[in-house]
């Protein structure tokens, strides 16, 4: 299938065509024809499934096809696309933008964290599309600097992540601005909890339920490889990795902003180039942050769940977990970052003792096998207790732990595996034989294969 076959109007054909965009996504595939029809979506679909050109580029041909009514007073804007960071909200912008390139469509982008007075004279000045994040965009409700009346298009990106952030009742308070009546609203979620459907219900129109992929899969594409080491040495570990090739891009995960600053001061000190994006640095630090790891002027950047939203960068070739998250859901966040438009990618976790619970409920929700490898080394001084049901329960019968250190295989031997825990006898592993899938550490980080690029 090819973009050609949506239904697309030949500008944003020819917008897709000069950026080497040949092939749909399967969300696109789904939603494009849907949603130009004028139905309502809820479309669950994972970070780096080409979501944004999904619900962008519909939006877009509505805005250019169908003009504008004559209406008294400033111009009001006719779309509105909610976001639950500034990172996500401007690279939404910069999507939206290059698809646009043969259509006037006047925009702004509505954050917090930097100055009022530009978006002010941005709205003064009249748009047709708003990118924004719910806080921001209410201090200009109060303000009265925006008349939200006239919208046509409303998008919820990420919606499962703008309710755990806590915009619930900010979200609400926007609908409640919102015409009724003659409006479409596109929702796209990773998850659909009761919230989300709840939510759906209480102000989208008879919407189509579509979903890219099985809820928290993650790309095919992606190796996974978990490290044992006592939490005191973890940093060194992380160096150690890093120096073993200083020039490969990699997104490390921290829990928290403090712990991000700590480890990228370690990291900065031990000659690597590092830069920390988490919510205390201002927007124009984090901005500068991500423009400078996306021109390969930063090798390392640490960041936090939050901040990460929108991360956004092609070929990432690895994805660091120095902390596991504390939701398992979110590590699959995490790692589609890396693996993207038909690149190869590795998610390597550090696994202390006091990650093993941690790591147990990833790898029951993914419902697959991780490589468990000792780093020479690093090899954590007491054997870590995975427990007795998996994950961490070697290939052994019984659900025997891991052999003892005195007991542990010579390196270079086939590596353990945490294990997603019993199956049926003869069910296959999804994505794999009935032997079960392997993440093996073998993969070429960052490598394009021969498939065409795909819109994001």
């Amino acid at each position: 299938m090819s973009f050609e076959t949506l239904g697309l109007a030949p500008f944003l054909l020819r917008a897709l065509a000069e950026q080497g965009y040949e092939t749909p996504t399967p969300i696109q595939e789904q939603a494009i024809p849907l949603a130009l029809a004028g139905r309502d979506l809820m479309a669950g679909a994972q970070t780096g499934t080409g979501k944004t050109a999904a619900f962008g580029l519909p939006l877009l041909q509505h805005l250019g096809t169908h003009p504008q009514a004559v209406t008294r007073g400033p111009r009001r804007p006719r779309a509105l696309v909610l976001t639950p960071t500034r990172e996500l909200a401007t690279q939404v912008h910069e999507s939206l933008r290059d698809y646009s390139k043969y259509l006037r469509i006047p925009s702004a982008t509505i954050y917090g964290g930097v100055g009022m007075g530009p978006q002010l004279d941005t709205l003064r000045r009249g748009v047709d599309l708003v990118i924004a994040c719910p806080g921001r965009l209410i201090d200009h409700l109060e303000r009265r600097s925006v008349d939200l009346s006239g919208i046509e298009v409303l998008v919820l990106d990420e919606a499962d992540r703008m309710l755990d952030m806590g915009f619930l009742p900010s979200i609400k308070r926007i609908l409640a601005k919102l015409p009724k009546q003659n409006r479409q609203t596109l929702l796209f979620s990773a998850t659909f909890d009761d919230n989300i459907k709840l939510l759906a219900r209480e102000f989208m129109h008879d919407p189509l339920e579509i979903q890219a992929t099985p809820k928290n899969t993650v790309h095919e594409n992606i190796t996974h490889r978990v490290h044992p080491v006592d939490s005191a040495r973890k940093r060194d570990l992380l160096l150690h990795l890093l120096a073993e090739d200083s020039r490969e891009q990699t997104l490390v995960f921290a829990k928290t902003k403090h712990g991000s600053d700590k480890l990228a001061l370690f990291l900065e000190k031990a000659g690597i180039q590092t830069a920390a994006i988490h919510g205390n640095k201002s927007q124009s630090q984090r901005l500068r942050a991500l423009r400078d790891f996306k021109a390969g002027k930063v090798t390392v950047l640490v960041a936090t769940d939050i901040a990460a939203r929108g991360i956004d960068i092609d070929q990432l070739p690895k994805v660091i977990n120095f902390d596991l998250p504390m939701v398992a859901e979110d590590y699959v966040h995490r790692i589609g970052r890396t693996g993207r438009n038909g690149s190869t990618g590795q998610a390597v976790s550090l696994v202390s003792q006091e990650d093993a619970k941690l790591l147990r409920a990833i790898v029951r929700l993914l419902d697959r096998d991780l490589e468990i490898k000792d780093v020479p080394g690093f090899v954590p001084q007491t054997p870590i207790r995975w427990g007795n049901s998996a994950p961490g329960r070697a290939d052994l019968p019984g659900g025997e732990r891991p052999p003892r250190r005195h007991d542990r295989r010579p390196h270079g031997e086939a590596p353990r595996r945490a294990h997603a825990g019993p199956r049926q006898h003869g069910a296959p592993r999804p994505g794999g034989s009935g032997n079960g899938r392997r993440a093996g550490g073998g993969g070429a980080g960052g490598q394009r294969s021969s498939q065409p690029r795909r819109a994001d």
